[in-house]
């Protein structure tokens, strides 16, 4: 027979159990140590990315300078394209009031201009027509982060003419947009070149910038979806239309049946009054 095991005691017990806490928690703490070495190396490797990121950036954004100036040559040959495309844009034409718009047919080029180390900021011009609104050629908005990293902004004073400042109008009419989503008229449009409250989340700016400017061809070729739905209305009157006709002629093809079976009938009473 094998010897008995050796009794453990409690106390012998609780002294393994400590020692087994010890070690562990002196190899927690070397884990926790070599952890923030290898995080202070990721950090080393994503601030060295955002430099040669920053680089390719800059690189193609003077690559792109010269198709952003044909593009802008040829847009100009559209009329009313800015307006357009502002007005078929979802989250633009929430915004626009009916002499918005109107201020809008005069728009004729859009610039996005991002400064030189990307990082700092942006500038949005709008360039206008000769109108009756306003005294300015140029509206500009430019949006700046600073070295520590806080937003500010900038824009150019509007000019109005006499009685046409449209960031003090509260006109009674009602776009479609805003009869949709508001069932009121919405603020204009210009007072965005006002509104300098929070340049850190300005949606109207990021929206130009990175959805519209990139590629404002997709928005200007977008269908009325009044148009859409007015066709759509027309298809149903016409299927309803077609609908009533096939009951129409249904209805007409059982009458003529009815009256078949009638003169059937009738010359079957006339028979038996003969055999009588």
């Amino acid at each position: 027979m094998s010897a008995p095991a050796a009794k453990v005691s409690k106390k012998e017990l609780n002294s393994n159990h400590a020692g087994a806490d010890e070690t562990s928690e002196k190899e927690q703490q070397e884990a926790i140590e070599h952890i923030d070495e290898v995080q202070n190396e990721i950090d080393r490797l994503n601030e060295q990315a955002s430099e040669e990121i920053l680089k390719v950036e800059q690189k193609y954004n003077k690559l792109r300078q010269p198709f952003f100036q044909k593009r802008s040559e040829l847009i100009a040959k559209i009329p009313n394209f800015w307006v357009t495309t502002f007005v078929n844009h979802p989250q633009v034409s929430a915004l626009l009031g009916e002499e918005d718009e109107e201020a809008l047919h005069y728009l004729t080029r859009v610039e996005v201009t991002e400064f030189e180390d990307i990082k700092s900021g942006y500038r949005i011009d709008f360039y206008f027509d000769e109108n009756p609104y306003f005294e300015n050629k140029v509206l500009s908005k430019e949006f700046h982060l600073n070295e520590s990293g806080d937003p500010s902004s900038k824009s150019t004073e509007i000019k109005w003419k006499s009685g046409k400042d449209l960031t003090k109008r509260s006109s009674q009419t009602q776009n479609k947009a805003s009869r949709k989503r508001q069932h009121e008229e919405p603020e204009s449009f210009f007072t965005w070149f006002t509104d300098h409250s929070d340049a850190g989340a300005d949606e109207l700016g990021e929206v130009i910038k990175d959805d519209i400017w990139p590629n404002p061809l997709q928005y200007y070729l977008v269908p009325d979806m009044d148009d859409e739905e007015g066709e759509g209305e027309d298809d149903d009157d016409d299927e309803e239309e077609e609908g009533l006709e096939d009951i129409d002629e249904e209805g007409d093809e059982d009458e003529g049946e009815e009256d078949e079976d009638d003169d059937e009938g009738e010359e079957g009473k006339e028979d038996e009054g003969e055999d009588d």
